[in-house]
C-alpha cells in the first residue's frame, strides 16, 4: 500500500473498532487513493494521519485517546503535520475535543470518506464536521474503496439503528436505520467477487432488519438479498452477522438451508437471559422465546452453529437475574458466546437506573460465565469429530503438522476459532474440503479430503 510521488500527499490510516468501522475505513482509503494522495503504512512516513474511531463504550474511548496520543508523536519525530479524527467518538464528542485533545487538527463524523479528500484539501486550521449521522452517504458500490482483508470482505447492508436498546447509544453515533438497495449490494458483491472475495460477510447493526424501512411495494428481506447473491456466478460464500433474535423469519431460516453458498452460521446477541432484565435493557422478547427460536434454527438448517453476545452488569443486576442467565447459556449451549460487563455512559438512559453493578462484580460475573461456556464450546466441537467441512483457507500457521489455517462456514473471522489443518500446497483463498478430527475450545484440526 506504499505509494508515493513527489506532489503526493502521503497519509496514514489506523482503523479502529468493529468491522462496520473497517468498511469505512477501507471507503476513506478508496477516496484517498482516487483523489491523488498516496498511502503509506508506515506512520513516520505520513504527513496526515488519521484514525478511524471507535467511541461506543468506555474502553473503546480509552483506546481511541490512546492512539490519539501515540500518533501525535509523529509530530514530533516523524514527518506528520496533520492529525484526523473521524467515526464514532468524533460523532460523540464533536467540537469538545478541540480543547480535550488539543493534538487533533481535524475531527470528522461517520461518513468521512465522502467530504475526506476536500477537507484534507483545505488550509490548516482546526476543523470539525459531525453533522446529524442520518444525513452520511450510505454505501454505494460505486465508491471507491480498498479491501484490507485478503480472501474476505464485508459489506454494510444497512446503517444506523432500528431500536432503542437502553444501553446502547448506536443510534445517536450512527442515525436512522436507513437500507441500502438491494442491487446495489449485489453489484458490489459481484465486484468484490471479480476482485477475489471468497466469502463476503454482510453486516449492519442488525442484518436482520434489512428492508425494513422500505415503502410496502419495494420491501425487501434479509433472505431474499441472499438469494440474489447466490445467483452471482462463482464459488464465493456469503455469511451474515449482527442478527435479532426477533427478526429471524421462516424464509430466512429456509433461505439458509435451502442454499449451500450461504453459511450454516446465526449471529444473534441476546444480551441476557432473565426476562426481567431483557425488559429494561429494552429488548422485545423473552428467554423462552428465544430458546424456542434457537431449537428451531437447528432443527431446520443442517448442522448450524450459533454465535450470540451477553451483558451482565446491567443497572439492577441481581444474583438471581445472573443465576437465570447462567441457566440459559447452559440450556442454549452456544457455539460461541461473547460475555461483556456493562459500560456505562451519561448519554444512555440505563444510566438513570438505580442499584448499578460494581465493575469488579460485572467483571466476575463475565468470568464465570466464560469459565462454563468453555466446557459447552469443547464439547460442541467435539460434536463435529469426522464431520466434513468447506474451509476457507487463509494463511500458513507456522504449525509443521498442521501447516494451514482457516475457516469453516461455523467461524466467523476475527470473533470465532479457527480451522488448522494437514495438508499439501494448500493456496490461500482456496476453499478446501476437509475432515475434522480434533477439537479444542476455539479450535478445529483437521486434513484435507481425498477428492
Amino acid at each position: 500500500m506504499n505509494s508515493n510521488t513527489d506532489n503526493q500527499e502521503i497519509v496514514h490510516l489506523v482503523s479502529l473498532g468493529c468491522v462496520r468501522n473497517l468498511v469505512d475505513s477501507e471507503l476513506i482509503l478508496g477516496a484517498l487513493a482516487s483523489g491523488g494522495f498516496a498511502l503509506t503504512e508506515d506512520p513516520a512516513e505520513a504527513e496526515t494521519i488519521i484514525i478511524n474511531s471507535c467511541g461506543f463504550v468506555r474502553a473503546a474511548v480509552d483506546e481511541t485517546i490512546d492512539v490519539v496520543l501515540e500518533m501525535a508523536h509523529y509530530k514530533e519525530e516523524g514527518r506528520c503535520q496533520r492529525l484526523v479524527l473521524c467515526g464514532c467518538m468524533a460523532q460523540r464528542y464533536g467540537k469538545e475535543l478541540e480543547e480535550a485533545l488539543p493534538e487533533l487538527d481535524m475531527v470528522i463524523g461517520p461518513g468521512a470518506h465522502k467530504d475526506i479528500v476536500e477537507l484534507l484539501r483545505r488550509p490548516t486550521g482546526f476543523i470539525c464536521q459531525v453533522p446529524d449521522p442520518s444525513t452520511a452517504p450510505l454505501q454505494q458500490a460505486s465508491f471507491p474503496r480498498i479491501c484490507s482483508t485478503p480472501h474476505m470482505a464485508y459489506i454494510k447492508i444497512s446503517e444506523g439503528c432500528p431500536d432503542r436498546c437502553t444501553f446502547c447509544m448506536i443510534p445517536q453515533l450512527r442515525g436512522a436505520w436507513r437500507s441500502r438497495p438491494l442491487d446495489d449490494i449485489v453489484e458490489e458483491a459481484g465486484n468484490l467477487i471479480q476482485w477475489g472475495a471468497k466469502e463476503i460477510i454482510l453486516v449492519a447493526q442488525d442484518t436482520t432488519a434489512y428492508g425494513l424501512d422500505f415503502d410496502k411495494q419495494n420491501r425487501t428481506s434479509l433472505d431474499q438479498l441472499l438469494s440474489s447473491l447466490c445467483r452471482l456466478e462463482g464459488e464465493t460464500r456469503f455469511r451474515f452477522l449482527y442478527g435479532h433474535p426477533n427478526r429471524v423469519t421462516d424464509a430466512l431460516l429456509e433461505t439458509a438451508a435451502s442454499q449451500p453458498r450461504v453459511c450454516s452460521y446465526f449471529d444473534l446477541p441476546v444480551q441476557h437471559g432473565s426476562d426481567r432484565i431483557l425488559k429494561m435493557m429494552g429488548r422485545k422478547n423473552t428467554r423462552d422465546e428465544m430458546l424456542r427460536l434457537f431449537e428451531k434454527i437447528r432443527a431446520t438448517v443442517p448442522d448450524v452453529a450459533l454465535r450470540t453476545t451477553a451483558l451482565v452488569g446491567f443497572p439492577g443486576e441481581t444474583e438471581e437475574d445472573f443465576n437465570q442467565l447462567v441457566e440459559f447459556v447452559q440450556e442454549a449451549r452456544f457455539d460461541h458466546l461473547g460475555v461483556f460487563a456493562y459500560s456505562d455512559a451519561e448519554e444512555i438512559p440505563s444510566h438513570r437506573l438505580p442499584n448499578h453493578v460494581p465493575e469488579d462484580t460485572a467483571v466476575k460475573r463475565r468470568d464465570y460465565i466464560m469459565d462454563r461456556q468453555n466446557t459447552i464450546s469443547l464439547d460442541n466441537n467435539a460434536d463435529r469429530v469426522g464431520k466434513i467441512y468447506t474451509a476457507l483457507v487463509l494463511g500458513e500457521s507456522g504449525d509443521p503438522e498442521y501447516p494451514y489455517w482457516g475457516k469453516t462456514c461455523l467461524q466467523a473471522p476475527d470473533v470465532d476459532g479457527v480451522t488448522l489443518i494437514q495438508g499439501e500446497d494448500l493456496e490461500p483463498g482456496r476453499l478446501a474440503r476437509v475432515t475434522v478430527h480434533g477439537a479444542d475450545v476455539y479450535d478445529l484440526l483437521a486434513e484435507t479430503k481425498d477428492e
